[in-house]
């Protein structure tokens, strides 16, 4: 045992516990982490231009880094309520982050102090945990908890708020004994499987719904060699992009209202039966509940007990972790297929297939402005296979989960439920730290790319390159598209004349906010593209300027102001808008 600051031991734990990485801002009440933190110099801190911002660092840093858990950081008061967005879009989607707040000393507490909100009260409904410590022995026992908490069952966020008063305090505590508590996460059992895959084998049409779930299992792997071994399609959901290849056989497109295929869900409006793996049936995927189910059997298999049934009741669930379920499958279906008794699935995967191969949205368009469809089918020539997108709401997310294309896991980085504006820029300098090595593409409307656009000068100062393409429209453009069914256009345009445009922008003028003269500005490089004919040169411009200077850079496509992307309010009754590119004029949907 030995004697330290308990905020020295909640340093050492957070290192025990595989911390490299914390994002934060530091203030009055939280400098004592700060000094532990400088003292030990084992933890690398990036500083965020805003709390929010460095929320969404340590959520895109969890979301990329397998295994490792972003940390947040920031003083007493409003950069614990800053924090809030970022806490809610960690637990909507089922991501371990850790937030650090420090909190006035514990004598002034509830007497209206200077900055001394009760931060654990508020962040308590956003989070698995929320924690104000008050007694200085209990630090490094209450980190230790948290991370125990995050990891175990279904994955989630937690708060602790440290009053100055406990961080200074001095406590006795054993560094070299240290050890995380032992993770627990519940396991399909070999009866629960067989009556699954009973369930599937005895269906004429099914397919596999992989979600969000199999990536926190780390087991897409085991979901490709699954489908593989029975030969059934698979659908991902928006969070489990990427799962199995775009390009596999069995890959049968995404389902859904908006971020859908059109094959995906065609397909899935032909299955009888759908084996759901680690994903929760959000009604942006399901539309509505009858529909959804109408004529089809399920099973659904989930880490939280609570969530099977919570939107509609399954034909059969199974509480596992997805990768624990996964290697019962395996294991059950390996031996139905030794005694002849699996069936072959493989005229119902050629009819996915068709599908996939036929009913296809139209990409290349050549006018100018541009189409945000042909800007998607460059970025699919252009970029490389392992490129990991990062993206969170509006037409530009929406249209991206449509064209694009994804191919490993981890490689779609995307807050699914809660989807803040603003949330992509400092989420793909967090995606950046966890992974040095990767193709790192952001994308962003231009609303979004402004709501947090300070965080660029976070990747100018600590080197975090990576490519930000901005497709801009100057429109609030998923809002003015759902004012259609209020017949208005209103207070959504955020076009002005701008008296700042130089003499050879007048096609630009009229868009508003200069990009690439705020990002220039920021510490960071930018390129503006206006026709198809400068795609190439651009992309290879970009790819130079993140070479030599290590900044991000923005590619900012200008749109033309009006383009309806493809959604509905039913799986079965999505508007196309466009024309469909259809290879097959015969097929009938």
């Amino acid at each position: 045992m030995a004697k330290m600051k308990a905020i020295e031991a909640a340093v050492r734990v957070l290192r025990r516990e595989g911390v490299t990485t914390a994002f934060g801002v530091p203030g009055a009440a939280i400098n004592p982490l700060y000094a532990a933190l400088k003292a030990d110099g084992g933890i690398r801190h990036i500083l965020a231009r805003h709390v929010e911002g460095a929320a969404h660092m340590a959520d895109g840093y969890s979301r990329a880094a397998a295994g490792n858990i972003g940390i947040c950081i920031g003083t007493s008061g409003p950069a614990g309520t800053d924090m809030i967005t970022g806490l809610y879009a960690a637990q909507a989607d089922s991501i371990p982050m850790l937030c650090i707040t420090g909190q006035a000393p514990r004598a002034r507490l509830y007497k209206e102090d200077f900055q001394a909100v009760d931060i654990e009260s508020i962040a308590r409904p956003v989070t698995k945990w929320a924690v104000c410590v008050r007694e200085p022995a209990l630090v490094p026992m209450v980190f230790q908890q948290a991370f125990h908490t995050m990891r175990t069952g279904r994955p989630g966020p937690v708060l602790i708020d440290l009053p100055i008063d406990v961080q200074m305090a001095e406590i006795e505590f054993d560094d070299d004994t240290y050890e995380p508590l032992p993770v627990h996460k519940p396991a399909a059992s070999r009866r629960q499987a067989e009556k699954a895959i009973a369930m599937l084998n005895a269906a004429e049409r099914p397919v596999i719904i992989a979600g969000g779930g199999i990536l926190n299992a780390d087991a897409a792997d085991r979901l490709v060699a699954f489908a593989e071994l029975t030969g059934i399609p698979v659908i991902p959901t928006l969070m489990g992009w990427g799962t199995i290849p775009d390009d596999h056989p069995l890959m049968a497109g995404m389902v859904g209202l908006q971020t859908s295929h059109r094959y995906g869900n065609a397909n899935f409006l032909a299955a009888d039966f759908a084996l759901g793996i680690g994903n929760r049936w959000a009604n942006r995927h399901t539309g509505s509940i009858e529909t959804y189910t109408r004529g089809r059997t399920f099973v659904h298999v989930d880490i939280e007990p609570t969530q099977i049934g919570r939107v509609f009741g399954p034909d059969f669930g199974i509480v596992s972790d997805a990768g624990a379920a996964l290697d019962q499958f395996i294991a059950v279906a390996t031996d139905l297929k030794h005694q002849g008794q699996l069936r072959d699935r493989s005229d119902w995967a050629a009819a996915c297939g068709h599908r996939k191969a036929v009913m296809l949205r139209k990409t290349h368009f050549d006018q100018v402005p541009l189409k945000p469809q042909r800007v998607y089918q460059e970025m699919n020539e252009i970029l490389a296979r392992d490129t990991c997108y990062v993206a969170t709401i509006g037409l530009s997310q929406i249209a991206g989960a449509q064209f694009l294309r994804v191919y490993q896991p981890r490689n779609w980085v995307n807050c699914g439920q809660a989807g803040p504006l603003g949330w992509t820029l400092p989420a793909a300098l967090g995606v950046r730290a966890a992974c040095p090595d990767k193709p790192i593409v952001a994308l962003s409307g231009d609303y979004d790319f402004q709501f947090m656009i300070e965080e660029l000068a976070v990747g100018a100062q600590h080197k975090l390159p990576y490519l930000h393409v901005v497709v801009n429209n100057s429109y609030l453009g998923l809002i003015r598209q759902a004012q259609r069914g209020f017949s208005m256009d209103f207070e959504v345009s955020l076009a002005f004349d701008n008296i700042n445009a130089g003499p050879d922008q007048d096609d630009v003028r009229g868009y508003g906010v200069d990009h690439v003269a705020v990002a220039e500005g920021l510490g960071c490089k930018a390129i503006r593209v206006k026709s198809p004919n400068e795609f190439k040169d651009a992309f290879a411009r970009a790819q130079a300027l993140m070479a030599e200077f290590q900044v991000p850079v923005v590619i900012e496509f200008i749109l033309e102001r009006v383009t309806n992307i493809a959604m509905g309010t039913e799986i079965d009754a999505v508007n196309e808008f466009e024309d469909i590119l259809c290879l097959d004029p015969n097929l009938v949907l």
